[in-house]
């Protein structure tokens, strides 16, 4: 994805985050990720969004409220896998979470509030996951070739590509089940959802209760 469309998109959604935006492409990839910022726990640059690992190979837009990003610091410290902190945001506490224990590992650890996206640029492989009560949105969804994903509709709508058509089966079966996995529909992810995107396929999980479990986010 051109970062000009990431960017379009995000904009449609400056209101949720006015204090810093922020864009990344993986151009080999075809990958964009955009952020607008709400600057919260860390006020200083060191916050920005998207966020990478020092190695580059993970690149994280985060949404939301890590409550318990001191006592993972924490504990990242004295397994000695912390990064060289930049900063003091849980963005980053987060990001090196995710680097150590991996996205299953550091789901099962996290008490917060949160959508977040993270690309793994070794394995090609984008994920995607939702706090297990539903608190902060999250939509996805693919448009002809495109997966897209955000906070909300009205930042997947300024894709070139968006439709925005009412399938009607597929609303039966959101209001029956409160999702859809029909190919070419817009859905919100359920609470607790992870899901993982990698060419040709993608698959949906859950995390939590003993259950197996290009687009902008903003905090």
């Amino acid at each position: 994805m051109d970062k000009t469309v990431a960017e379009r998109m995000a904009l449609r959604i400056q209101s949720r985050g006015p204090d810093d935006a922020g864009v990344w492409n993986d151009v080999a990839a075809g990958l964009a990720l955009a952020h607008r910022r709400l600057a919260v726990i860390d006020l200083s640059p060191a916050g920005h969004q998207p966020m990478q690992s020092p190695c580059e190979r993970y690149t994280l837009i985060f949404n939301g409220e890590i409550y318990n990003h001191q006592d993972l610091r924490a504990d990242l410290e004295a397994q000695n896998a912390a990064f060289k902190w930049r900063g003091h945001s849980d963005t980053e506490t987060l990001l090196a979470a995710l680097r150590h224990w991996g996205v299953r590992g550091t789901l099962e650890r996290l008490n917060g509030m949160f959508a977040f996206a993270l690309w793994d640029a070794d394995d090609q492989i984008l994920f995607l996951a939702r706090d297990r009560m539903g608190e902060k949105p999250l939509y996805y969804g693919r448009s002809g070739n495109n997966f897209l994903f955000g906070s909300e509709l009205k930042a997947l709508a300024a894709h070139p590509d968006w439709q925005g058509k009412i399938d009607r089966d597929a609303l039966r079966c959101i209001c029956a089940t409160t999702t859809c996995p029909r190919p070419g529909v817009f859905t919100r992810a359920s609470p607790s959802c992870r899901r993982r995107i990698s060419s040709p396929s993608a698959r949906t999980g859950k995390m939590w209760a003993n259950r197996f479990v290009t687009g902008t986010l903003v905090r």
